[in-house]
Protein backbone atom coordinates (compact mmCIF):
# COMPACT_ATOMS: atom_id res chain seq x y z
CA UNK A 1 0.00 0.00 0.00
CA UNK A 2 2.89 2.12 0.50
CA UNK A 3 3.83 2.06 -3.07
CA UNK A 4 0.68 3.16 -4.23
CA UNK A 5 0.67 6.44 -1.59
CA UNK A 6 3.86 6.90 -2.52
CA UNK A 7 2.67 7.32 -6.14
CA UNK A 8 -0.65 9.10 -6.00
CA UNK A 9 1.28 11.41 -4.09
CA UNK A 10 3.86 12.22 -6.71
CA UNK A 11 0.71 12.93 -9.03
CA UNK A 12 -0.79 14.70 -6.90
CA UNK A 13 2.37 17.30 -6.30
CA UNK A 14 3.19 17.17 -9.82
CA UNK A 15 -0.87 18.54 -10.40
CA UNK A 16 -0.36 20.90 -7.52
CA UNK A 17 2.82 22.54 -9.62
CA UNK A 18 1.55 22.48 -13.31
CA UNK A 19 -2.03 21.50 -12.94
CA UNK A 20 -2.38 21.66 -16.88
CA UNK A 21 -3.59 18.39 -16.67
CA UNK A 22 -6.08 16.06 -15.10
CA UNK A 23 -5.20 13.32 -12.82
CA UNK A 24 -6.59 10.94 -15.02
CA UNK A 25 -4.42 11.55 -18.05
CA UNK A 26 -1.31 10.49 -15.59
CA UNK A 27 -2.96 7.51 -14.80
CA UNK A 28 -4.16 6.53 -18.20
CA UNK A 29 -0.79 7.23 -19.84
CA UNK A 30 0.97 4.83 -17.42
CA UNK A 31 -1.98 2.37 -18.60
CA UNK A 32 -1.37 3.21 -21.97
CA UNK A 33 2.56 2.25 -21.24
CA UNK A 34 1.69 -0.66 -19.69
CA UNK A 35 -0.46 -1.59 -22.92
CA UNK A 36 2.31 -0.55 -25.10
CA UNK A 37 5.03 -3.00 -23.53
CA UNK A 38 2.83 -5.62 -23.54
CA UNK A 39 2.79 -5.78 -26.82
CA UNK A 40 6.14 -6.51 -26.99
CA UNK A 41 7.59 -10.21 -27.00
CA UNK A 42 9.92 -8.96 -23.79
CA UNK A 43 9.72 -5.76 -21.63
CA UNK A 44 12.36 -3.42 -23.29
CA UNK A 45 12.61 1.02 -23.52
CA UNK A 46 9.64 2.34 -25.40
CA UNK A 47 10.89 5.58 -27.45
CA UNK A 48 8.50 8.67 -28.09
CA UNK A 49 6.88 7.44 -31.18
CA UNK A 50 6.07 3.99 -30.38
CA UNK A 51 4.25 5.21 -27.20
CA UNK A 52 2.40 7.72 -29.11
CA UNK A 53 1.10 4.19 -31.50
CA UNK A 54 0.29 2.60 -28.10
CA UNK A 55 -1.22 5.66 -26.59
CA UNK A 56 -3.64 5.95 -29.48
CA UNK A 57 -4.53 2.85 -30.18
CA UNK A 58 -5.18 2.40 -26.29
CA UNK A 59 -7.38 5.77 -26.19
CA UNK A 60 -9.38 4.22 -28.97
CA UNK A 61 -9.73 0.88 -27.53
CA UNK A 62 -10.77 2.39 -24.08
CA UNK A 63 -13.24 5.49 -25.17
CA UNK A 64 -13.86 4.18 -28.84
CA UNK A 65 -15.09 7.55 -31.21
CA UNK A 66 -14.45 9.78 -27.39
CA UNK A 67 -11.13 9.04 -27.42
CA UNK A 68 -10.96 12.70 -28.41
CA UNK A 69 -13.59 14.23 -26.48
CA UNK A 70 -12.08 12.10 -23.01
CA UNK A 71 -8.17 13.46 -23.70
CA UNK A 72 -9.43 16.84 -24.57
CA UNK A 73 -11.18 16.90 -20.98
CA UNK A 74 -8.03 15.82 -18.99
CA UNK A 75 -6.28 18.79 -21.04
CA UNK A 76 -4.45 16.73 -23.66
CA UNK A 77 -5.07 18.26 -27.04
CA UNK A 78 -1.36 17.38 -29.06
CA UNK A 79 0.95 14.92 -29.06
CA UNK A 80 2.90 16.87 -27.46
CA UNK A 81 1.08 17.10 -24.37
CA UNK A 82 1.15 13.42 -23.68
CA UNK A 83 5.11 14.56 -24.00
CA UNK A 84 4.94 16.72 -21.18
CA UNK A 85 3.01 14.46 -19.06
CA UNK A 86 5.97 11.56 -19.83
CA UNK A 87 8.68 13.91 -18.71
CA UNK A 88 6.62 15.08 -15.46
CA UNK A 89 6.40 11.27 -14.42
CA UNK A 90 10.25 11.29 -15.04
CA UNK A 91 10.62 14.28 -13.61
CA UNK A 92 8.70 13.05 -10.53
CA UNK A 93 10.94 9.66 -10.15
CA UNK A 94 7.96 7.28 -11.50
CA UNK A 95 9.13 6.80 -14.99
CA UNK A 96 12.82 6.61 -16.20
CA UNK A 97 14.26 7.54 -19.62
CA UNK A 98 17.13 6.75 -21.58
CA UNK A 99 19.98 10.24 -22.20
CA UNK A 100 18.17 9.77 -26.28
CA UNK A 101 14.95 10.60 -24.95
CA UNK A 102 13.66 13.98 -25.45
CA UNK A 103 10.24 16.09 -25.28
CA UNK A 104 10.52 16.85 -28.95
CA UNK A 105 10.40 12.91 -29.81
CA UNK A 106 6.70 13.62 -29.05
CA UNK A 107 5.75 16.83 -31.25
CA UNK A 108 3.41 16.82 -33.86
CA UNK A 109 3.77 13.09 -34.33
CA UNK A 110 -0.09 13.00 -35.31
CA UNK A 111 -3.22 15.34 -35.37
CA UNK A 112 -5.85 14.71 -33.08
CA UNK A 113 -8.38 14.66 -35.73
CA UNK A 114 -7.14 12.10 -37.81
CA UNK A 115 -5.80 9.92 -35.17
CA UNK A 116 -9.08 9.37 -32.86
CA UNK A 117 -11.85 10.92 -35.50
CA UNK A 118 -11.15 9.50 -38.35
CA UNK A 119 -8.82 6.38 -36.56
CA UNK A 120 -11.91 4.96 -35.16
CA UNK A 121 -13.25 1.92 -36.65
CA UNK A 122 -15.35 -0.72 -35.17
CA UNK A 123 -14.31 -3.98 -35.41
CA UNK A 124 -16.47 -7.31 -35.64
CA UNK A 125 -15.56 -9.40 -32.68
Amino acid sequence: MKKMDSFLEKIEKIIAGDGQYKFEAYSFVMAALHYTVSKFDKPRHVTGSELLDGIRHYALDQFGPFARTVLNYWGIYETEDFGKIVFALVDAGILRKQPEDKIEDFKNIYHFREAFDQGYTIEDE
